[in-house]
């Protein structure tokens, strides 16, 4: 506890977050810049090296303008979690503010961020690669879908919050439900770090126009090479099972590559898992971002976003809560 006349020491951290496709990258470099901010991707698929235009990575340019962590971090055949993420982005935040920059953290990976601001403390079960291969080996032939069922079975709550597809995530939660006898949710105590944090969520009020502008997102990303960036992957010998290529895009020119779908029966897979992705989204902000400010992202959302910023730090500088 500080000493009375004592000065707290803040710590400023802005938060972004918005579905996919809504414009978190323009707005955020925009308001980072005004701010001499820095920005931290909270998105599970950019940690990925080579995987740049499926996962929609901000682009060189846009890296160069203002510098963005947490992108780039592992190759595919590399396990990425919420634990590293919490662990990195909580040192580049320390760091960042050391430097007297404002951190933004800006992305659309739900559990990432809650995890980060909540502190979640992820339980600390062995692991048991027999189970593992197990498991791995039940949803390749059960499929996901059937995985994911069989973790609602020991853990509903889990089973609501994971990305199914993401088949590692999903066999962890069951490896620590079944080893610990207790189910994963129940492990995962709190302890919120220090932070003055303010959160923005950028929206569109139509969600009908939100998907048209994912799905325009998707048939720009085969026109600038997504075939070929996935065809590189696996020539570079990173195999269909790893979690990097069961994501969104990667999965879908999966199945055009292996002759399992036509191109455009795989990219009408991909906007409609989207738009399922994308309402996955929203339930996770709703329930795990009360607090955030929802603008309508266009083309008056950066200076929105930038005058509250501006006023809120007044605040925190004075030590107000």
């Amino acid at each position: 506890m500080p000493l009375a006349g004592e000065k707290v020491s803040r710590r400023p951290v802005v938060v972004i977050i918005g579905p996919t496709a809504v414009g978190k990258t323009d707005t955020a470099i925009q308001v980072a810049q005004a701010l001499g901010g820095e920005i931290i991707s909270a998105d599970s698929r950019q940690v990925y090296q080579y995987m740049d235009i499926g996962t929609a990575k901000p682009t060189p340019e846009q890296r160069a303008t203002i510098p963005h962590l947490l992108i780039d971090v592992v190759t595919p055949d590399q396990n990425y979690t919420a634990v590293d993420f919490q662990t990195q982005a909580a040192s580049a935040i320390d760091d960042i503010l050391a430097r007297g920059k404002l951190p933004f953290i800006v992305g659309g990976t739900g559990q990432y961020i809650t995890a980060l601001l909540e502190g979640w403390q992820f339980p600390k079960v062995q692991a048991n690669y027999q189970l593992r291969s197990e498991l791995e080996a039940y949803a390749e032939t059960q499929g996901w879908e059937a995985l994911l069922e069989k973790l609602r079975s020991v853990d509903p709550i889990t089973a609501e919050r994971i990305d199914g597809r993401n088949i590692r995530r999903v066999v962890r939660a069951l490896e620590v439900s079944i080893e610990s006898g207790r189910p994963f949710s129940e492990l995962q105590q709190k302890n919120p770090p220090a932070y003055d944090v303010l959160q923005f969520g950028l929206t569109l009020a139509d969600r009908a126009v939100l998907y048209e502008r994912a799905d325009r997102r998707i048939h720009q990303m085969v026109e600038v090479g997504l075939i070929d960036e996935v065809r590189a992957l696996v020539e570079a010998g990173y195999t269909w099972n790893l979690s990097a290529m069961s994501g969104l895009g990667y999965l879908q020119i999966g199945y055009y590559l292996r002759g399992e779908m036509s191109l455009d029966e795989a990219l009408i897979d991909l906007c409609h898992q989207t738009h399922a992705f994308i309402r996955r989204q929203y339930t996770w902000f709703r329930k795990y971002n009360p607090a955030a400010l929802w603008l309508e992202s266009n083309a008056e959302a950066a200076g929105q976003m930038l005058a509250h910023i501006q006023q809120w730090l007044k605040r925190v500088d004075n030590g107000a809560d």
